[in-house]
């Protein structure tokens, strides 16, 4: 019967449903990047990474503005970033960031996430060689030379070009996520998705069993109000 119901939902049911979830947390990223680095996004890198990632998730501009006014209240004060690390089912890798205003609940919720989803939260440090952290575009096909687009990159710190189905996905090291982000909006290029990610080194891949055990815990840490992102070394 819940099967059903999801399917006869309507798009505008499923895109707030979506947005009910996904602005708080952007919310949380912008008033922490402006709270530790200051509300002009020009002099604020993190706060631009951010502003781009909202506005990739069309998060409405006065959503980011009030997000950008709350960092000098009390709401600002208590926030901090926190990152946890795990192994899930079949020893896949995990990254949990989180962004909390009570760290003590934070890491029980995340704690007890793994624990009751067959896997366990790693001491921090435990996974620093596995991953890397990069600047991470995706945007549709532009009309111009992709050879001509890849040149201009490179100049800004390009480190991988990508073309899928008509999507192309950037990646650089994540201290060029300025000059990158600079140089595709000089390109006038919109942008479906901006963010800092962490990557892993030697993807993995699970079988479809193993994968319903480990997506399971995954889903579940996503639902958490705290957690901001999720990052695996599934290939």
């Amino acid at each position: 019967m819940g099967r059903a119901f999801e399917y006869r939902r309507t798009a505008k049911e499923k895109r707030w449903d979506k947005m009910s979830k996904v602005f708080p947390k952007l919310a949380k990223s912008i008033t922490l990047a402006a709270k530790e680095g200051g509300e002009d996004p020009n002099m604020n890198p993190k706060l631009r990474t951010a502003i781009l990632a909202a506005k990739a998730e069309n998060m409405p501009k006065d959503n980011i503005d009030a997000a950008i006014k709350r960092a000098f209240g009390k709401d600002g004060e208590e926030l901090k970033e926190v990152t946890y690390e795990g192994k899930a089912p079949h020893g896949a890798l995990i990254l949990v960031e989180c962004t909390t205003d009570n760290p003590t609940r934070t890491v029980a919720n995340v704690k007890s996430h793994f624990n009751k989803n067959g896997g366990q939260v790693l001491q921090n440090g435990s996974l620093e060689f596995m991953f890397s952290r990069k600047a991470v575009y995706e945007f549709k096909k532009p009309e111009m030379d992709m050879e001509e687009l890849e040149l201009i990159l490179i100049d800004a710190g390009l480190e991988e070009l990508e073309i899928e189905d008509e999507k192309v996905f950037v990646y650089g090291d994540y201290k060029s996520f300025g000059t990158l982000s600079v140089a595709l909006e000089e390109l006038e290029i919109e942008l479906d998705k901006a963010n800092l990610q962490y990557l892993p080194n030697s993807p993995i891949e699970f079988s479809e069993e193993q994968m319903i055990e480990i997506e399971k815990l995954i889903d579940r840490l996503e639902e958490d109000d705290d957690v901001h992102a999720v990052y695996t070394n599934i290939a």
